[in-house]
């Protein structure tokens, strides 16, 4: 039985007219002619009485109309459950740090959902430890960390990265000259969870720097981190690109520090074989981390290292929208001076 053939005897029957039900349908009203007339022939009943100006149902018609609709119901809820099993729908567990969630994640989110509409999404914001030991479980499907995962079942995405600057509130008076690793020593240190990357830089930085210990607070929420350094509590490491209202509202300040910090990378990493899903999904973050890092632009780097030229204090020359921009223009003064020159000679 021809779905398509019960589709037209429905809107006949709704529309009880030959020419209206063609145009519905985008066919001739010869075409609706013979699909009825094809079930008409397969069933062994008259389905319409027919006039010039009307097609109205015989009880015979009405009793199969129920059915009709029931078979259409059902066969448009088959195509939907093919389609779903195509990937773009279903559950997707995503694990992400804070860092993202508080910067270009709910772009994601929002991207995702026009994407995959009828995709249901599960979200955990947990330390990049814990989430790398969610997907290892597959507790997780895809996890928007800082750790490239080593083992050959993983699959990593680079996504971007951000700088990272120290930070402080201005009543502790920091902003606006060079500061040394030994004064930061002195004052409380707020880091991000223990044995993270950023942590355990900190405490290579500092063991360098210093002979006394030096006292690192580990925060696991960046929210909480970002609250006590606002408030004055300590100072911190912070990615600039996650505290964009802080530094206009002057709650927080990018200190000038004697030595630079290496920047946050962030990674999407999910298992080899799996569902094309975290792929997908995958792409769609390294593309959002990018555009927001482009949009973000100088702002990325935070007030101090645009002020020393682009890079924080020992750290290597930026090769950013601006610093190609210098270098283009730089380029072109060239050539200016040496047409000028020409001309003259």
């Amino acid at each position: 039985m021809n779905i398509r053939f019960l589709e037209t005897f429905i809107w006949l029957a709704r529309l009880q007219n030959f020419r209206l039900t063609a145009e519905k349908l985008h066919t001739t009203q010869a075409a609706v002619s013979s699909r009825i007339a094809s079930l008409e022939e397969t069933f062994g009943v008259r389905l319409f009485d027919r006039n010039s100006r009307s097609a109205t149902l015989t009880p015979a018609g009405r009793k199969m109309l129920a059915y009709a609709e029931r078979i259409v119901r059902l066969g448009d809820e088959m195509r939907r459950e093919v389609e779903d099993a195509s990937g773009d729908a279903g559950l997707i567990r995503i694990g992400v740090i804070e860092s993202i969630v508080h910067s270009w994640f709910p772009a994601l989110m929002a991207r995702v959902r026009e994407r995959f509409p009828h995709l249901e999404v599960e979200v955990t914001s947990d330390t990049t430890i814990h989430l790398v030991q969610l997907l290892r479980a597959d507790a997780v499907d895809l996890i928007l960390q800082t750790d490239a995962l080593p083992e050959r079942d993983f699959v990593n995405h680079p996504l971007c990265e951000f700088p990272m600057r120290w930070v402080a509130s201005p009543a502790l008076g920091l902003a606006g000259a060079r500061v040394g690793l030994a004064q930061l020593a002195a004052l409380p240190i707020l880091s991000f969870s223990r044995h993270s990357g950023p942590h355990t830089t900190l405490e290579r930085t500092f063991a360098r720097a210093v002979e006394r210990p030096v006292r690192i607070n580990c925060i696991s929420s960046v929210a909480a981190m970002i609250r006590l350094v606002s408030d004055g509590f300590g100072v911190a490491v912070l990615p600039p690109a996650i505290i964009q209202r802080e530094l206009r509202e002057h709650t927080l300040d990018v200190l000038d520090v004697e030595s630079a910090f290496a920047p946050l990378p962030l990674v999407a990493s999910y298992r080899l074989h799996s569902h094309p899903l975290p792929a997908r999904i995958a792409e769609l973050a390294t593309e959002q981390a990018r555009a927001f890092v482009a949009a973000l632009g100088p702002e990325l780097e935070g007030p101090s290292a645009r002020e020393s030229g682009g890079a924080a204090p020992g750290a290597a020359k930026s090769t950013s929208a601006t610093s190609t921009a210098k270098s283009t223009k730089g380029a072109a003064g060239g050539r200016a001076a040496k047409a000028a020159a020409n001309r003259k000679r």
